[in-house]
């Protein structure tokens, strides 16, 4: 059986001058966009659908790719967000029960470029030491300068909006794993007659699907709102809480979503995620970073600084909030990352509001957080009682 597999010469060329030499197994392309590395071992079908990579090449440390093919569960949103997927080895003939295609079909039904033969190790070493930049791939140009000269030219991450880009068009129920249209939009919306469940506004920066699947099975009714709905828009809708989503790109460009969370603080239960987390920090008074290759991976150790156990974690994001900014005497600093010592989670001492910068839903990865959603749930419930 043939697998369909069409191998290219390819190029990347970092803006810094470094290039390094692949082969496509997805057909010809060219791509421009920021490089980053992830040191999952497994996962790369969560990794390649989550919106949080939108705008990104994602080479991945673990040296052998595609071994266990593609499935229709293993998903984190409607389509493939990164821009193209970078690995040293490519494996074309997946062995698993639950595979219904390969991972070259699988990129190439979507035009994404998948390039195997990097030296994975030499370019995951260089990120680290020269921090994450952009590049330029293609089959077309083999030309080094040329492409240097395009990963130059291509708009860096830092002041990038890129929740335009993955928030949804309108709103949606989160329903038994999927997302249903509300018909007749938000002025038509009542929310189901569901007895003991909770209403969660949940607002679309790039959500990951297992966010919503994990709320559900707490018991949660979800409504998802783009990322510009306003706080006024959320008063109306009287939901039990409100939870931030995960997203890509630069939060302080995200300057409207920073609006609708000041306008929300102390009116109901505030979870955040990731950007979600990065963007309460902002609206609490502090200032974001561009960290230097960021934290991408299944393996991150957090400490909790209330109980002092170490969770691993999973992680995916290249800014962070700046914990020498939040002067705020009713803010806690929850949780700090063991690699750097960089902030991963506060909570507000007065109001109803915590996040956390790493992914408590495992997709993929460890499930040494998800207490964080039954924490989310019991302050409803608490809140719901005043």
């Amino acid at each position: 059986m043939g697998t369909g597999v069409e191998y290219k010469k390819a190029f990347l060329a970092l803006e810094d001058g470094t290039v390094f030499k692949g082969r496509s197994f997805t057909g010809d392309f060219e791509a421009v966009g920021e490089v980053v590395f992830n040191t999952s071992m497994a996962g790369y079908q969560e990794i390649l659908t989550d919106p949080s990579y939108c705008g990104q090449m994602v080479t991945m440390t673990y040296p052998l790719i595609g071994n266990y093919g593609i499935n229709e569960e293993d998903i984190e949103s409607e389509r493939i967000q990164v821009r193209a997927l970078l690995i040293k080895e490519y494996q074309e003939h997946p062995s698993n029960w639950r595979s219904n295609k390969s991972l070259a079909q699988y990129l190439k039904a979507s035009g994404i470029p998948g390039i195997e033969g990097i030296d994975t190790r030499a370019l995951t070493k260089h990120i680290r030491e020269a921090g994450a930049m952009n590049a330029a791939l293609s089959t077309h140009d083999l030309d080094p300068d040329s492409l240097v000269e395009k990963a130059r030219r291509s708009p860096p991450m830092a002041g990038q909006d890129l929740v335009k880009e993955v928030t949804c068009e309108g709103p949606f129920l989160w329903r038994e794993g999927r997302r249903e249209k509300v018909k007749g939009g938000l002025e038509a919306f009542q929310w189901p007659d569901e007895p003991g469940m909770w209403r969660v506004v949940a607002m679309d920066y790039g959500v990951k699907f297992n966010i919503l699947r994990s709320l559900e099975r707490r018991g949660c009714t979800i409504l998802l709102l783009p990322a510009a709905a306003d706080s006024k828009t959320i008063d109306k809708l009287e939901p039990h809480g409100l939870f931030l989503s995960n997203g890509p790109g630069d939060p302080a460009a995200v300057t409207y979503a920073v609006d609708t969370i000041r306008g929300q603080v102390g009116k109901r239960p505030i979870f955040g995620i990731c950007l979600g987390h990065q963007l309460i920090g902002l609206a609490l008074g502090g200032k974001t970073f561009k960290l230097k290759f960021g934290h991408r991976g299944a393996n991150q150790p957090v400490k909790d600084l209330g109980t002092g156990k170490v969770e691993i974690t999973s992680q995916n994001h290249g800014f962070c909030v700046d914990i020498r900014s939040l002067n705020d005497p009713d803010i806690e600093l929850s949780h700090v990352n063991l690699n750097d010592q960089t902030l991963e989670g506060l909570v507000h001492k007065r109001l109803p509001l915590f996040s956390v910068q790493y992914h408590p839903e495992a997709s993929p990865g460890p499930h040494d957080a998800t207490y964080l959603f039954d924490r989310f749930v019991e302050l409803m419930k608490k809140h719901h009682k005043k």
